[in-house]
């Protein structure tokens, strides 16, 4: 029993591993079980058997992308501030940088976001963290109603991630546009989304960004 477990626990890594490569080099829709099994090295029945379907292969990298981004940003913030809410700013700053990474990454950030499962995954894991860092201001919320307007903020997530920069809405421009959008939503004080905005300006998130990517995929693959 342990030998398998040990087995079953090598195997799905190595088909995250190769879910993700594959995922950001051809796309998510390209990325067909026999194709995730074949770049894994193991046969279709292995992938089947440790996940059902490729949607819970998503659901698992959603999960994994989620923590990695937070604690990338917890690491990128020790020693310069613990203000939950430019913590929050840099999370989801972060996010879309990460996203306008490629269109593939693009594409898999809109799949997590449709598919019922991983948006599912998205909508509870952010509302503990909306609820962490609003609560202060927003004491009389309880978690439905930080659950209810994640629902909210997760469309306008979603939909910033979607449209690709241009020369017209930069990505200056589509942080900007986010922060003030998602900030409405839960009450912050106009001077505090300026004193955000500029905050996280100061970063190079391009960078930040491709760093955690590759961090990520050299994790998952030290599991193999």
């Amino acid at each position: 029993m342990v030998t398998r477990e040990y087995d079953i626990t090598e195997v799905k890594s190595k088909i995250l591993h190769a879910a993700a490569k594959l995922f950001l080099s051809v796309g998510y829709e390209k990325s067909t079980v026999i194709k995730i099994a074949d770049e894994a090295k193991v046969n279709r029945g292995s992938v089947i058997y440790a996940f059902k379907t490729k949607e819970n292969v998503v659901c698992e990298l959603v999960a994994f992308v989620l923590e990695g981004q937070f604690n990338a940003i917890e690491t990128l913030l020790k020693d310069k501030t613990d203000d939950k809410i430019l913590l929050y700013a840099c999370e989801t700053v972060l996010q879309l940088h990460i996203a306008e990474s490629s269109e593939h990454m693009r594409e898999m950030y809109n799949v997590a976001y449709s598919l019922p499962n991983s948006a599912n995954i998205i909508y509870r894991t952010i509302t503990k963290k909306l609820q962490e860092t609003f609560k202060d201001v927003l004491p009389n919320w309880e978690t439905k109603d930080f659950y209810e307007r994640e629902i909210s903020s997760a469309g306008i997530m979603r939909n910033h991630m979607s449209v690709p920069c241009d020369i017209y809405f930069t990505m200056e421009r589509k942080v900007h546009s986010f922060l003030e959008s998602t900030f409405l939503l839960y009450k912050i004080p106009d001077e505090k989304i300026k004193q955000t905005i500029e905050f996280v300006s100061q970063f190079e998130w391009e960078k930040i960004a491709k760093d955690v990517i590759e961090n990520m995929l050299s994790y998952l693959e030290s599991k193999i």
